[in-house]
């Protein structure tokens, strides 16, 4: 796939989303207005509530704005069907949340091999790609464990090798670092950051840490649904 204009790999424009509690709407995001160049990494700090969350759902797809438009490499995902925005985001986008999310009754190396099927990746070369990603995250002897038996730090290192196994041009991470002890938050953040850089790609990080933020290149703030100067 081709990437945006000008270097350009995420363009924001006039982005607002707003929800309804009863008669009472409550806007989360307004008017904004972001563009994040290739290979950069933006953090996004805020309070809960500042729009981070639904700043990412919006990038990715997952949910779709009032009004304003996401571009992603050039490709307009606020125009997309429901069913290409799945598509779009399977093949193209990355994601470490929080939460693992890891699936519990399968093993570390399945939990990945699971992302290169649904992408239609050979299996010698998806097996090749576990071997290379559990090794870069120092987990080349958990392959066969499973997630419940391994550390919160552990099983965020197996979230990063399988949000990077389908090589994504854009990794979306929300509060990564958030259910770890400060040791595995470090860790974790060297890992994101060095293999998100040698692969080259484009990383939005939201988070309420400072310490996340500075391994960023540009940090914006997000203060009730506005960016801050």
């Amino acid at each position: 796939m081709t990437t945006g204009n000008q270097g350009t790999q995420v363009r924001i424009r006039n982005l607002s989303r707003s929800f309804h509690e009863g008669e009472r709407r409550h806007d989360v995001l307004k008017e904004m207005c972001i563009d994040v160049a290739i290979g950069e990494t933006v953090a996004l700090r805020g309070r809960s509530g500042s729009g981070k969350s639904t700043l990412l759902n919006l990038i990715s797809g997952i949910d779709a704005p009032d009004s304003g438009e996401v571009e992603v490499a050039g490709r307009n995902v606020t125009l997309m069907s429901e069913r290409e925005r799945t598509l779009f985001r399977r093949e193209y986008i990355g994601f470490v949340y929080q939460a693992f999310n890891l699936v519990p009754t399968l093993t570390v190396a399945d939990n990945i091999r699971l992302v290169l099927e649904l992408n239609s990746v050979a299996r010698s070369e998806a097996e090749e790609r576990i071997r290379y990603l559990l090794d870069a995250v120092g987990l080349s002897d958990r392959a066969m464990s499973y997630p419940d038996i391994l550390s919160g730090g552990e099983q965020q290192r197996v979230a990063i090798a399988r949000a990077l196994a389908h090589q994504p041009i854009l990794l979306l991470a929300d509060e990564p670092t958030g259910n770890l002890d400060d040791h595995s938050a470090d860790v974790v953040l060297q890992l994101l950051d060095k293999l998100v850089r040698q692969a080259g790609g484009t990383m939005i990080v939201a988070t309420h840490s400072a310490g996340v933020a500075a391994f960023a290149d540009r940090t914006l703030e997000l203060h009730n649904g506005k960016l801050m100067n």
